[in-house]
């Protein structure tokens, strides 16, 4: 007997028909792997512009005069150094050190924070901040009632302005503008932030809006190139940007240190988080495990879940990313090897379809813009 489980959907699911979009199962959401092909979607990113239907993340809303310190106790980077309109990018941890999610925090108001979750991780992040609530604060998770676009790229600056009197050339990285007026489509919050290495926007609005304001983009940039994109393609940019996906560089055993988040953990922050007695304890002591970048200079691709070995053919690790570069053209992976083999230049094995195939440890990131 089959149980039928109902795949969840974006708003923008009925709009992906129309674009030619090929959909799968991506973690419960039914979602587009790619709309032309991922390397032609890929490549618009890294020298035009792409489109992307992110509406599958979380949003939860924290207010109340306990926000700060609240959310400062649930993550390991210092969100008092967080100005309104500012985001950060940082990790909930549980007390072992293990990731609960990756997350971007945005100051809206004093005392009034968006947290925006991975989409696999509602619910979970959702009863863990809920258990782990401190002071005078009110949670809401406004998921449902929001969607979001992100639109990447070297042009991507260029054709948004086409859409708003607002400048967007005064909104820094890592910032944002509240109540954006996009082609009569208003309170928009546009965000300078990204998941693909290029500079560009991620657009949050109400859900039943977003529609309207996806086929107004892509015909806005149509002359400049602008794509629509899938995950396919969110995948391979944000590899080669070195820029962690949850479940595979970040997890519950795997750490913000250990994945390569050191910078979103303030260990020496005052206030108290969960978490921060272990990833002390890694940070003065030295980690046993690190993320390391490798090319595999044999024939085969690294997948996720690859042994990896020595030169010396001893078990060391696996690989949790990996691709041909689109960009490169190279057989790239990311991999959690003991910390000893971490260093560049040391040369390993990846197991691909039972044979030990050669790797070297290279620099990350693999790709850098301009």
């Amino acid at each position: 007997m089959s149980i039928e489980t109902t795949l969840k959907r974006t708003p923008l699911f009925e709009a992906y028909k129309k674009y030619g979009a090929k959909v799968i199962d991506f973690g419960g959401w039914e979602l587009p792997v790619q709309f032309s092909s991922i390397l032609e979607e890929h490549e618009a990113v890294r020298k035009e512009a792409g489109l992307f239907d992110v509406s599958h993340m979380g949003e939860v809303l924290v207010e109340g005069k306990d926000a700060e310190s609240y959310i400062n106790y649930l993550v390991t980077n210092d969100v008092t150094k967080v100005r309104i309109n500012q985001a950060q990018y940082t990790a909930m941890c549980y007390p072992d050190g293990g990731t609960v999610d990756d997350l971007l925090v945005y100051k809206l108001a004093d005392e009034k924070y968006l947290l925006v979750i991975n989409a696999s991780n509602i619910e979970k992040d959702c009863e863990w901040m809920e258990q782990h609530v401190k002071g005078e604060v009110t949670l809401q998770n406004i998921s449902g009632n929001v969607a979001q676009l992100a639109i990447q790229g070297p042009k991507a600056e260029s054709i948004l302005q086409k859409l708003t009197e607002t400048d967007l050339s005064q909104i820094g990285f890592f910032c944002f503008a509240q109540n954006v007026n996009v082609d009569g489509i208003t309170e928009v919050l546009v965000s300078r932030t990204g998941y693909t290495g290029e500079d560009g926007f991620e657009l949050y609005l109400a859900a039943d809006k977003v529609e309207a304001l996806w086929d107004k983009l892509l015909e806005a940039g149509k002359e400049d190139g602008l794509k629509p994109c899938g995950l396919g393609a969110r995948d391979t940019l944000r590899f080669e940007a070195r820029l962690d996906l949850y479940g595979q560089e970040l997890s519950s055993e795997i750490g913000p240190l250990e994945g390569g988040i050191g910078f979103a953990v303030k260990t020496n922050k005052e206030s108290d988080f969960i978490g921060k007695d272990v990833l002390k304890k890694q940070r003065e002591e030295g980690l046993q495990r690190k993320i390391v970048g490798i090319e595999v200079t044999g024939r085969g691709i690294p997948r996720h879940g690859y042994k990896v070995f020595s030169a010396g053919e001893e078990e060391i690790g696996f690989v949790t990313s990996g691709t041909q570069s689109p960009s490169l053209k190279k057989s790239l992976g990311l991999a959690l090897v003991s910390a000893e083999h971490a260093k560049v230049g040391t040369t390993l094995k990846v197991e691909i379809r039972n044979k030990l195939v050669d790797a070297v440890v290279v620099k990350t990131p693999f790709y850098k813009k301009g």
